[in-house]
């Protein structure tokens, strides 16, 4: 997929932020990654949403074509919102529809919190509302052991970077098949590998200490305040980010709706982007008011 333009913009502490955008029409649509993404979700459903939208797809600091983060502090969930609103300061988009996947669910929300009057709506798929680390696969077992893999990494970065990634995408994904961490029937190998060896080749220190920012963000305490429209997307077999968790921020988010994707896992977007794009337009078409192509 080529998008039609592409660029940088500078974040506060000089961090350059990759974005690249395709097709035109309001409103808007920002594409958030999940953590160690760079555009997995977005393969297929972009392209669709780009028939009349304008739509933003970004990098996260350390993620893709976005360069290192020049301060290391600035890896939090709200560092990752105000890099947003850079993107969409530069590119000046003034309410996007923000279409979240995974941790992005979080940078979404704080987005929203941060800057209120600049959201024209919320998509949440396959996310949560905080403190990640401590719902992963239903246990805190990732939150318990995450403090010393970062120390490790740390102290011992030249070891980190040999260790890291070093299991090959093929055997990655069998693996995630056979645990039914992806849904085999429908995900393509292609599709994950593009995934796993972006992930690989991260600074395993920016990766740990992101996933150690998101799970102690928490926009539990705001839930109730958003008052733009909501659709919150959960995946029937997602083990990352259980679905009682998608349940609970739909019934805390004001008159959200909810769109449960049967017998897809936390790739859904990859998995079955036909029936998630058919969803979200009659989400724009319901809610926003956005008028249908002829035919759909």
């Amino acid at each position: 997929m080529q998008y039609d333009r592409e660029g940088f913009v500078e974040a506060r502490d000089g961090t350059r932020l990759f974005f690249e955008v395709l097709g035109e029409g309001e409103p808007p649509i920002l594409l958030t990654d999940g953590i160690g993404c760079d555009g997995f979700a977005w393969r297929y459903l972009a392209p669709r949403l780009a028939e009349r939208h304008r739509v933003v797809h970004w990098h996260f600091r350390g993620h893709g074509r976005s360069g290192p983060p020049r301060d290391r502090a600035e890896l939090s969930i709200e560092a990752m919102a105000r890099d947003l609103r850079e993107v969409c300061d530069h590119l000046q988009v003034e309410r996007p529809m923000i279409i979240a996947h995974s941790m992005g669910v979080q940078v979404g929300l704080e987005y929203w919190r941060q800057n209120p009057n600049r959201v024209a709506a919320l998509v949440l798929m396959c996310g949560t509302f905080g403190r990640i680390t401590t719902t992963f696969h239903g246990t805190d077992l990732l939150d318990q052991v995450l403090p010393s893999l970062v120390r490790g990494a740390r102290m011992f970065p030249a070891v980190a970077r040999a260790v890291w990634g070093r299991v090959p995408a093929a055997i990655a994904f069998r693996i995630a098949c056979a645990g039914r961490e992806l849904d085999a029937e429908r995900i393509q190998e292609e599709d994950f590998e593009r995934y796993w060896e972006h992930a690989s080749l991260m600074d395993p220190d920016v990766f740990l200490r992101m996933l150690q920012h998101a799970g102690i963000h928490d926009a539990r305490e705001f839930l109730s305040d958003i008052d733009v429209p909501a659709l919150v997307v959960a995946a029937e077999h997602d083990t990352f980010t259980p679905m009682d968790l998608a349940l609970e921020m739909a019934s805390a988010i004001p008159d959200a709706e909810l769109e449960v994707i049967e017998g897809a896992s936390h790739a859904a977007p990859v998995e079955q982007p036909d029936r998630i794009a058919e969803r979200i337009e009659d989400f724009l078409s319901s809610r926003l008011g956005v008028t249908r192509n002829p035919g759909q």
